[in-house]
């Protein structure tokens, strides 16, 4: 009777699968479609990072850019400007510094919360795009970066850390936020853009 009952439970699991297969019920794998979300590496919030970390992290940043326009891929600046205190647009503390690689073509957000989601356009400048996937780089790890990689996950992007390429003010808490995140590295990304192209 046991054996009557497995095999009767397995040819209707069995159906209800081709079934769902068949009307597209079983979620295919979706293809990443990457955006690299550059955060706040202002003149301002720059001399209040870890120097231990600052010059790893722009170095990968400059990287991240580089990556991402040579595979064509949509990069987004974000500045802070606290409606009160600043920086304002058009001041030299609101400009990232001249070294980062970033393009003129590169789309700007600039948003008065940590997180670049909360009262700015940038979760439509994405989807316009089909931008499903996020990496995210800049400062503060454990502030703005952090902010924004949870505004993320609550509107059903995949979003990473890259690795090194996030900083704060000290850098024992950037390692928490590493370990508590989905974080690549450099290798990792160059991997997944090479691939996501074939």
């Amino acid at each position: 009777m046991k054996g009557l009952f497995l095999l009767m439970f397995s040819l209707v699991f069995v159906h209800v699968v081709f079934a769902q297969a068949d009307q597209g019920g079983i979620q295919k794998t979706r293809q990443m479609k990457p955006a690299l979300i550059v955060i706040d590496i202002q003149n301002r919030y720059l001399p209040m990072m870890a120097q231990d970390e600052k010059d790893l992290a722009l170095r990968l940043i400059n990287g991240a850019i580089w990556l991402f326009h040579q595979y064509d891929l949509p990069v987004i600046r974000v500045y802070h400007s606290d409606p009160e205190y600043g920086p304002r647009p058009g001041d030299e503390d609101f400009e990232f510094p001249e070294s980062v690689l970033a393009e003129d073509s590169d789309q700007q957000v600039i948003k008065n919360y940590p997180s670049a989601f909360k009262g700015t356009q940038l979760d439509g400048i994405l989807r316009d795009k089909g931008v499903n996937t996020l990496f995210l780089c800049g400062l503060s790890a454990v502030g703005c970066v952090l902010a924004t990689y949870y505004g993320a996950m609550e509107r059903d992007y995949d979003v990473f850390m890259i690795k090194n390429g996030i900083m704060s003010h000290n850098s024992e808490y950037t390692g928490f936020v590493r370990e508590i995140s989905e974080a690549v590295t450099w290798n990792t990304l160059q991997f997944m853009l090479e691939h996501m192209q074939k």
